[in-house]
């Protein structure tokens, strides 16, 4: 056999080997559980988070991904002598929390963890106290690490600031210090100390070396029953100085992980489409590779969709999808997926921008098929059925995916690269 017809075979089963790891998933070849997670890490940026102790890190990530704390802890790994790190969603990463400790203790050295992940960090999340002055470690830890990386962004949150309040006083109405990147001014009811330790820590970000954005931004996350309302205050605030600091793909997957309304089971599913959608472009940069890998991947993104919507697939649900997606979708996927992986085979073009195509479009589509399959499952759980609506929604995601990739990989280039 030829390898074109070896590969016009492969071509052909593609969307058989996505059906057959849906209902039998020993059947075909491909890669494993840990395998699909690697990829997806691969791809997944890097929110260093810098603290003292109980300073709020945790606050943080379970208010940007919207899990319990609980959860989060039991969800950190050890990555280094003195860091750890979580990923989410854990199964097909979409970001990735590395958490530095023992900030504040004698002995930290931060150079091992920037050693670690200083190719793939984006972002370094210093987080303080409001009203503790003393920040010497933290200050420490991000001048060692922008003095090796001067274009690293910093958003320094400011946290607790109820600790400021006067007993029975709540947040101010309206978020009185500005926009994130403004100087700082207050525009509202805040009490003067708590002012002047805001105006104290921003003072000693001065002399941080390197030229990258440095954003300060006060918060207060609290919890249910604490009295203070919003609990989140601030969040919208830290995911707009994220947007100014972050890549486009960190913004997008806290965005709608932290502040879509509505729709829970969407909200909780989202990353997992993204970290699903990653990993596929990873496996699908070598040649032919990609047409085994990635329709496992999918296959074992709505596996892991069918858990969050709590619907069974077997042979009946997964026609009706297929059939839902419509024949003219299916062809043109496997015409466009055959295409790419042919064009991955001509020297040069194949190993550039061949790859690259190939890389996007099978983020693009598989993006596509886990919000289809999302509103499949949503309909199937209350017994109704609606095929024009899944090809709708699988077009809509399918132009969003382009647009999300071509941003982000905008944004992974260096300055003078850039458009």
């Amino acid at each position: 056999m030829t390898w074109r017809e070896e590969f016009e075979g492969t071509l052909a089963r593609s969307w058989n080997v996505v059906r057959d790891n849906v209902l039998t998933p020993q059947a075909a070849g491909g890669p494993s559980d840990e395998r699909v997670a690697e990829l997806a890490k691969s791809r997944a940026p890097v929110i260093w988070l810098i603290g003292k102790v109980q300073s709020g890190k945790t606050s943080i990530v379970r208010a940007l991904t919207g899990v319990t704390a609980a959860e989060i802890g039991q969800g950190y790994k050890p990555c280094t002598r003195t860091a750890q790190i979580f990923d989410f969603p854990a199964d097909a990463p979409v970001i990735r929390f590395l958490d530095t400790r023992g900030l504040g203790e004698t002995g930290y050295d931060p150079a091992e963890d920037i050693a670690v992940h200083e190719s793939q960090s984006h972002l370094i999340l210093a987080v303080m106290k409001a009203l503790d002055p003393q920040q010497d470690a933290v200050l420490s830890a991000v001048t060692a690490a922008r003095a090796r990386h001067p274009g690293w962004p910093v958003v320094v949150a400011q946290t607790t600031l109820h600790d400021g309040y006067k007993t029975g006083e709540g947040h101010p109405a309206a978020y009185p210090y500005g926009e994130p990147g403004a100087a700082l001014e207050v525009l509202g009811p805040v009490p003067p100390d708590l002012a002047r330790s805001l105006a104290h820590q921003r003072g000693l970000f001065a002399g941080l070396p390197g030229d990258g954005l440095v954003l300060f931004v006060p918060i207060d996350f609290t919890q249910q029953g604490d009295g203070f309302e919003p609990v989140n205050y601030g969040l919208p605030q830290l995911l707009a100085a994220l947007e100014k600091a972050a890549p486009a793909s960190i913004v997008a997957a806290l965005k709608d992980s932290s502040s879509r309304a509505g729709d829970t089971l969407s909200r909780e599913a989202h990353p997992h489409i993204v970290g699903y959608s990653s990993a596929a472009a990873a496996a699908d940069v070598v040649p032919l590779a990609g047409a085994v890998a990635v329709p496992v991947v999918q296959a074992k993104m709505l596996h892991s969709l069918a858990r969050i919507y709590d619907v069974e697939w077997n042979r009946r649900t997964l026609s009706e999808f297929g059939a839902c997606l419509g024949a003219a979708v299916v062809t043109r996927m496997a015409a466009a997926f055959g295409a790419r992986q042919l064009a991955k085979l001509i020297p040069g073009y194949g190993q550039t921008a061949g790859a690259a195509a190939a890389a996007a479009t099978s983020f693009a589509t598989t993006f596509a098929i886990g919000k289809a399959a999302c509103y499949f499952l949503a309909r199937r759980r209350l017994g109704q059925s609606d095929p024009k609506g899944v090809a709708e929604a699988y077009a809509a995601a399918l132009s969003e995916a382009f647009r999300f990739r071509a941003k982000s990989e905008d944004d992974r280039k260096p300055e003078g690269a850039r458009a």
